[in-house]
């Protein structure tokens, strides 16, 4: 998959997805910043993640790495 395969993939959607994969902890491993370790939400996430380009570019690399077993 390519970035270009994102199109139409809101963020909430697909950090909700990244979430159901992996949890709150284990997102916070792989990617370390705080919205995914301190009290983490998906309204607050989505708050840092749209203001912050680089953390969006890291989850969104993060999907498509991923293999999800439910597709």
């Amino acid at each position: 998959m390519s970035v270009h395969d994102l199109h139409g993939i809101t963020l909430e959607s697909l950090l909700t997805r990244l979430v159901a994969h992996y949890g709150w902890d284990e997102l916070g491993k792989r990617i370390d910043i705080n919205c995914f370790i301190s009290d983490p939400s998906i309204k607050s996430s989505l708050k840092f993640l749209r203001k912050t380009p680089w953390a969006r570019t890291r989850v969104e690399e993060l999907f498509l790495e991923t293999q999800f077993t439910d597709e």
